[in-house]
C-alpha cells in the first residue's frame, strides 16, 4: 500500500486507553492512516523513519488564550507555537476588538490564515467588558451575527462582566447570551467566573456559561464540576491541592490545560503550554492524564473531532519525544509534515491595514494632566487607595486621609504614587486619577497603551516629571510600555499596531521585555509577571479596586466609585 511516511516501532499514546503502546505509525495524506504491527512489508513509503525509543503523541492543543498577550502577530506566535510542540489553539482576539471592534476580529483571523499552526477563532463577548470604560471598538449583536455567517468561528469567547449575567437588571450581556442560545443553540460559550459559588454559580452556567479558566480553589473546582461546568487549568490554578485534587478524582473528562496569557520572554525562554505539561508531571500527576488533559479532552471540548487523538482518520498533528516524563521534544509534525526547527511564517512589516498603526489619538500631556482636581474645601479626606499584591492581579481598597488644598489632592506629600488614564481613542478625551500604593513601583513612572480591556494610556509614578515623559514617549511611539526615572528612559517597548502588538521578531521583543521588566523591578515593582500586574490596574472586571477613565471603579459592585470617600 502506498503512503507518505511510515514510522516504525514507537511508543503511541492511545487516548481512548490512556495508555502507551508501541506500533508503526502509517500516514497518508496528511492523515494517520494506521496503527498497528503492519511493516514495511505492507506499506510502501515515501519516508520511513526509526522510532524505536521514541514516545509519539498528539499535538497539544490550547483551546483558551489570547495572542495579544504576548504583543506579536499571528505569524511571529505560530511559529514559537509549532518549535513548542503545540499544533492547533483556539485564540480570542479580544484585545484586538476592544482597540478595533469587529475590524480588529477580522483582520486577526486574515493575519491568521497562512499560518502553519491552526488557529480556530472564538467572538470576544465582552467588548467593552463593561459600561464603565472607553474602548476603541464594541461587539454588538449585529457583528456577532457578521463573524457566525463570514468566519469559520468555533465559540463565543469568554463572558466576562458575570455582575451583568446575576444581576437582575436587562443589560447587553444578558442580550448577547439569550441570541446565542436562540440563534446559535450549538456554539460553545466560554466563561470566566472567579470565586462565583452556589446561586451565583448556578446562575451564570443556566444563562449557557459552562466553562471557566480562572484561579481556582478547590471549594470552586468541585462546585464547577458537580455543576457540570468544564474547567480549563492553567497555570497559576496548578497548587498542589488542585493537582492533587485532579489527579485523584475521577474528573478527567471534566477539564484540560490551557496557557490564557504568556508574556514574549516567557514564550521565548520557556515555552508555551508544553512547559505546563512539563510542570503537570513534576507535580506528580500521570503522563497519560497530562497528554490527555492538554490534547484529547480541549479537542473534545471544543468539538474539533478530527485531531487530538492518533487513530485511523485523523489529522497527523504529533509530537516526537525522547523522554515521556520531562516532554522532551524530538520532532513536531503538522499534518504528517514535519516541521523544522526554524518552521513558521517569516513575519513581515504592515500585516494590518494602515489604520491599525494610528490610532493613538492623543496630544502630548503636561503638568496640568496630572493634577488631582477635586470638588472639595481645604482640609483632610479620607481617600481611596488601590493596593498592589504580588502574587495575583487582584488589588485591594484601603482608605487613608490625605489633604485637599486649593481644590487638589496633595499625593505627593503621602508615599502613595498617582495612577491615571486617558482616553486615547477621540472619543471625548475622558480622563481619571487616582492613587496605588504596595507592591508597585516605589519611583520614577511608567506608562503603556498595553492595558486591558480598554488599552487607554495608563500612567503610573511618583512624581509629575517622570509620568509626563514617559506618557508623552508612548504617544510618539504610537503605543507601547515606557519606564523613566529621573528624567531617563529606562526602558521602552513600542507596540505600533494598536498599541499592543509588534511585528518584531520575538527574540527582539522578549529582550526588551526583559530589561523592561528589569527596569520595573529596579523600581520597586515586587510581582511575578509586572507587565500583567500593571497592564490589569486597568480591567474592571479584576477585583476589586480599579481605574478607567470612567474613574475608580467598585469591580465586586459594578460601579464608579469617587476618589474620596463619601
Amino acid at each position: 500500500m502506498q503512503i507518505d511516511t511510515l514510522i516504525e516501532q514507537v511508543k503511541v499514546f492511545n487516548s481512548y486507553e490512556k495508555s502507551f503502546k508501541q506500533a508503526n505509525v502509517a500516514i497518508k495524506d496528511g492523515r494517520f492512516l494506521y496503527i498497528g504491527e503492519q511493516d514495511a512489508r505492507f506499506f510502501d513509503a515515501q519516508e520511513r523513519l526509526d522510532g524505536q525509543g521514541l514516545y509519539m503523541v498528539p499535538g497539544l492543543i490550547d483551546i483558551h488564550l489570547h495572542i495579544e498577550s504576548t504583543m506579536v502577530t499571528p505569524a511571529t506566535f505560530s511559529k514559537a507555537l509549532i518549535q513548542n510542540g503545540v499544533t492547533t489553539i483556539v485564540p480570542e482576539p479580544h484585545e484586538m476588538a476592544n482597540v478595533f471592534g469587529v475590524d480588529g476580529v477580522t483582520e486577526m483571523i486574515r493575519a491568521s490564515e497562512s499560518c502553519e499552526v491552526d488557529m480556530f477563532y472564538s467572538i470576544p463577548s465582552s467588548v467593552p467588558a463593561t459600561s464603565m470604560e472607553t474602548t476603541g471598538g464594541s461587539i454588538e449583536i449585529e457583528d456577532i451575527d457578521k463573524l457566525m455567517a463570514t468566519e469559520n468561528i468555533i465559540c463565543l469567547g469568554e463572558i466576562m462582566n458575570y455582575v451583568d449575567v446575576i444581576s437582575d437588571e436587562e443589560n447587553k450581556t444578558k442580550k448577547i447570551l439569550q441570541h446565542m442560545r436562540t440563534h446559535y443553540p450549538e456554539t460553545i460559550i466560554e466563561g470566566h467566573v472567579p470565586k462565583l459559588l452556589d446561586t451565583d454559580l448556578h446562575q451564570m452556567i443556566f444563562a449557557g456559561v459552562d466553562s471557566d479558566h480562572t484561579h481556582q480553589t478547590i471549594e470552586g473546582l468541585k462546585a464547577r464540576i458537580e455543576a457540570g461546568m468544564f474547567i480549563e487549568i492553567q497555570e497559576k490554578s496548578m497548587t498542589p491541592e488542585i493537582m492533587n485534587y485532579l489527579s485523584e478524582q475521577d474528573v478527567s473528562e471534566h477539564f484540560c490545560f490551557i496557557t490564557d496569557d504568556v508574556m514574549a520572554d516567557t514564550l521565548a525562554e520557556r515555552g508555551h503550554l508544553n512547559q505546563i505539561v512539563k510542570k503537570a508531571m513534576r507535580m506528580g500527576m500521570k503522563p497519560e492524564d497530562v497528554i490527555y488533559a492538554s490534547t484529547f479532552t480541549p479537542a473534545k471540548r471544543m468539538r474539533m473531532h478530527d485531531r487530538g487523538v492518533i487513530a485511523p482518520g485523523k489529522i497527523a498533528d504529533f509530537c516526537l519525544l525522547s523522554n515521556i516524563e520531562q516532554f522532551d521534544l524530538t520532532a513536531v509534525y503538522k499534518t504528517g509534515i514535519l516541521m523544522k526547527p526554524d518552521a513558521g511564517a517569516v513575519a513581515e512589516n504592515k500585516q494590518f491595514p494602515a489604520s491599525f498603526y494610528q490610532s493613538v489619538k492623543l496630544d502630548l500631556l503636561t503638568d496640568n494632566d496630572f493634577k488631582v482636581n477635586v470638588d472639595k474645601v481645604d482640609g483632610s479626606y479620607k481617600t481611596r487607595i488601590m493596593k498592589v499584591q504580588d502574587g495575583s492581579t487582584f488589588t485591594a481598597e484601603v482608605h487613608e486621609t490625605i489633604n485637599v488644598r486649593s481644590g487638589a489632592l496633595q499625593w505627593q506629600e503621602t508615599e502613595h504614587l498617582l495612577i491615571a488614564t486617558f482616553e486615547r481613542y477621540g472619543k471625548g478625551g475622558t480622563r481619571a486619577h487616582g492613587l496605588i500604593t504596595g507592591d508597585i513601583i516605589k519611583h520614577g513612572a511608567v506608562a503603556t497603551t498595553y492595558s486591558h480591556d480598554n488599552h487607554n494610556l495608563l500612567v503610573v509614578g511618583e512624581n509629575t516629571e517622570d509620568m509626563k515623559q514617559a506618557a508623552n514617549e508612548v504617544i510618539a511611539m504610537q503605543g507601547g510600555i515606557c519606564v523613566v526615572w529621573e528624567g531617563k528612559v529606562q526602558a521602552k517597548v513600542p507596540l505600533p499596531v494598536g498599541g499592543i502588538l509588534t511585528e518584531e521578531p520575538l527574540e527582539e521583543l522578549a529582550k526588551r521585555v526583559n530589561k523592561l521588566c528589569a527596569a520595573l523591578r529596579e523600581l520597586g515593582y515586587k510581582h511575578y509577571n509586572p507587565i500583567m500586574s500593571l497592564s490589569t490596574l486597568s480591567l474592571p472586571v479584576s477585583p476589586a479596586l480599579k481605574i478607567t477613565d470612567h474613574g475608580l471603579i467598585d469591580v465586586n459592585a459594578g460601579k464608579v466609585v469617587p476618589l474620596i470617600v463619601e
